[in-house]
């Protein structure tokens, strides 16, 4: 493949143009190293070894670094490493590799961002926001349903508890026992139950 251009980024960094348009930035030592220049040839096994050895390497340190400062949803991320002038195969390789190790999740984003915002944030914006940061909407749906969902049956917990006159800091662990179990034979979760039984006071 012909090197139809070089240019520089910064005093570090070099774009490397190949004749089927594909790009991508190596550090000037590395431009040195394999001895490219503007109009020569680079071959399939110098394109696949700088492909395997640094830019895929280097594409899933990025994404780890990325998802280390903050939490992102798939398109943001995919953004951020093509704004990085990662090629569209190693970006694919990098989401595929955080995704293997569930560093990055769009359902467990939406839950989280749900979590956060139902607050103070009507479903309809948390739906629209979550949608303008790429999350599908199967996921963005699902996500809304659960939390307000959970909500809903802590609220219907506390109202039952409240009937029956229970108080956590009056209750000693039989008392506390007797009313778990009347809530799961009530059709409740165990998690909402827990919850409501040990945020009451």
């Amino acid at each position: 493949m012909q090197i139809m251009q070089i240019t520089e980024l910064d005093k570090k960094r070099v774009k490397i143009m190949l004749e089927d348009r594909t790009f991508f930035v190596l550090y000037k030592g590395e431009k040195r190293q394999y001895d490219l220049s503007e109009g020569g040839d680079l071959s399939e096994e110098q394109f696949q070894e700088i492909r395997q050895e640094i830019l895929i390497k280097r594409a899933r340190r990025r994404a780890l670094h990325l998802l280390e400062r903050m939490d992102r949803t798939e398109s943001q991320l995919r953004i951020k490493l093509t704004q990085g002038y990662y090629p569209e195969d190693v970006v694919e390789d990098a989401i595929g590799y955080v995704k293997g190790y569930h560093y990055l999740d769009d359902l467990r984003y939406a839950q989280n961002y749900v979590g956060c915002q139902k607050e103070r944030k009507s479903r309809r914006r948390i739906q629209t926001e979550l949608l303008g940061k790429g999350v599908a909407m199967e996921l963005v749906q699902q996500a809304i349903e659960e939390e307000f969902q959970q909500e809903n049956e802590q609220e219907l917990i506390s109202k039952w508890v409240e009937k029956k006159g229970y108080s956590t800091e009056k209750a000693d662990l039989k008392e506390k026992q007797r009313m778990y179990q009347f809530l799961l034979r009530k059709g409740f979760h165990s998690d909402d139950i827990l919850h409501v039984l040990e945020h009451l006071t």
